[in-house]
């Protein structure tokens, strides 16, 4: 028991010594990493330090031959007084504090200090920095303004090289060109004297003028010939060419007061001398560009030229079409309604084809006054041909439609009067074929005609008188005509079938019934199944007197009836 005693306050020791040795390692790397942070703001002052404002600002003193440099000079001075005497000083004892709760491991305090110092710090070293650009601003410009200087002085000659080799381009505007040249050569000049008096302040805003007028001069030296060329010599001839073909146009007759040529040339020649006023002044915005608006407009008033002779031409040529057709429309619509009584005597047109007629009859009336209307804008030159062609088309479409209407009724009364002479042309077909199938009944003397027959051609009879009934009622049904025509012709010819029908096989039976006469008083019951036969052909049923000679045969001769019907065919040829 005491051994686990004792092996229990072992652990408990050992675990309390190795929690203080944690937490001290804990507490002197934190200790360590604050003393580092310490450190490196020690070495952030000594640069704020060490910065070199004070050879600049000796160099400064060489260059005092003015009072707004002396200024300056003095101002820098009083600001490094600060940094030098206060705010470094102020920053030392900072660092001096932190350190002190450092060493007295109140870390809380200490990292509040720290963060306290380092923004401190960065104001501090802000304020030298921009000190400094300040002075090298002064200090380091003659070596920067002379480079700057020189690039600027070889632009100068490259464009004055590039304007002087083409001087003639430059017409009128040659003397302002001149003067603003004077002019930067004369900032050239201006910069010298700033140098030499040590002007730095002033020799920033020269070189800034120079380089801006150079900018300048590059677009003058660029765009001034074209501007020129435009303004003198282009546009003016294609306004001369535009005035010219307006007024012989006009002359013959074209509409264009649409276009507004008159008012558009006179606004284009404004633009233009103001254009070239401004360019005396060397004042190009936007110059260029309105000149390529002017000269796009020019050309395109020659496509309108152009467009509206070809729709002239077209106009004409689609207006005598159109008047030809209107003209034969109207004389068809008279001649159909000075026939329309005896139209509708002749052949029973539907409510709605008179309708249709009526309504075609009003609607050419707008259409012809519509017409006219056209013809004397076109006469009194009112619009232009690209509308008037528009409208023509427009009016052809709706002749288009009342045509169609038209057709189509006409294409009803002409398909009713070729169903009427197709009517009568089989009416005489049906009545041949009901004389043929007379005739054919009598080719061959039949002991007696079926009844059947006689009903079939009291039908037939009947439907023709039907069609001719037709045919002279005023006015024609044709539905009902077609009707008895179909009908009439289906009775016939089923009258001639049966006919034909009924011929061969009395023809056939009879043939059989004189075959089967030799084995008459060969064979047993042969001859009293001829004799049935026989008083059935004489009754008129000859197709069963057919089936009664064929069967009685067949059992003396096998295959009789192909025989009797190749010897039928041989006969018939």
């Amino acid at each position: 028991m005491d051994t686990v005693v004792l092996m229990i306050v072992t652990f408990v020791v050992i675990a309390v010594v190795a929690i203080v040795g944690i937490l001290f390692a804990i507490q002197k790397r934190k200790e360590h990493e604050i003393k580092k942070q310490l450190e490196h703001l020690e070495i952030e002052k000594n640069k704020i330090d060490s910065a070199p404002i004070v050879p600049e600002l000796s160099k400064v003193e060489s260059y005092l031959k003015n009072e707004k440099l002396e200024a300056m000079y003095n101002n820098w001075k009083e600001r490094l007084d600060v940094i030098r005497s206060n705010q470094i000083p102020k920053i030392t004892d900072m660092l001096l504090e932190a350190d002190y709760s450092l060493s007295q491991q109140d870390y809380k305090s200490t990292l509040y200090k720290i963060a306290k110092l380092e923004m401190e710090i960065y104001k501090v070293k802000t304020n030298s920095d921009f000190l400094l650009n300040e002075i090298k601003e002064i200090t380091s410009s003659e070596e920067r303004n002379r480079a700057i200087i020189t690039n600027l002085k070889s632009i100068y000659r490259d464009l004055y090289q590039k304007y002087s080799s083409a001087k003639d381009g430059y017409a009128e505007i040659v003397k302002p060109i001149d003067l603003q040249f004077e002019n930067i050569a004369k900032r050239f000049e201006s910069f010298e004297k700033a140098m030499e008096n040590n002007e730095f302040t002033e020799v920033t805003n020269i070189i800034k003028s120079i380089d801006d007028m150079l900018k300048h001069m590059a677009v003058v030296v660029e765009e001034v010939p074209s501007i020129v060329l435009l303004s003198t010599n282009i546009l003016p001839k294609k306004i001369e060419e535009a005035l010219g073909e307006y007024k012989q146009m006009t002359e013959e007759g074209f509409p264009l007061d649409y276009l507004n040529v008159e008012y558009n040339v006179a606004e284009a020649n404004k633009k233009i001398n103001d254009i070239m006023d401004r360019a005396n002044v060397l004042n190009l915005e936007d110059s260029l560009f309105e000149l390529k608006v002017l000269s796009d407009y020019f050309d395109s008033l020659f496509t309108d030229f152009e467009k509206e002779k070809v729709d002239r031409s077209n106009y004409e040529e689609n207006n005598k079409v159109f008047n030809r057709k209107l003209e034969k429309m109207n004389q068809l619509m008279e001649d159909i309604f000075s026939q329309i009584d005896e139209i509708q005597n002749l052949y029973h047109l539907s409510d709605d084809d008179i309708k249709v007629l009526n309504e075609v009859r009003t609607s050419l009336q707008g259409l012809n006054e519509d017409y006219k209307v056209l013809k004397d804008h076109t006469g009194n030159n009112t619009f232009a041909y690209s509308k008037l062609i528009k409208e023509i088309e427009g009016l052809t479409i709706k002749l288009s439609a009342l045509e169609e209407s038209v057709d189509n009724i006409l294409d009803s009364i002409g398909s009713m009067k070729e169903d009427e002479i197709r009517a009568r042309q089989q009416l005489e077909e049906v009545r041949l074929i009901l004389k043929e199938s007379k005739s054919k009944i009598r080719e061959y003397n039949l002991p007696i005609i079926p009844q059947n027959y006689f009903v079939e051609l009291n039908e037939a009879q009947v439907a023709i008188k039907e069609i001719v009934k037709e045919l002279e009622k005023k006015p024609i049904t044709i539905s009902v005509l077609n009707t008895r025509v179909d009908t009439a012709r289906d009775l016939v010819l089923k009258l001639y079938n049966t006919t034909k029908e009924m011929m061969k096989t009395a023809m056939f039976a009879e043939m059989a019934i004189v075959y089967g006469n030799r084995y008459r008083s060969e064979v047993e019951n042969l001859d009293k199944f001829l004799t049935y036969a026989e008083r059935l052909f004489y009754k008129g049923e000859y197709q069963k007197s057919l089936e009664i000679t064929i069967n009685s045969l067949n059992k003396v001769e096998h295959g009789i009836y192909d025989k009797l019907l190749g010897l039928y065919a041989n006969g018939e040829k």
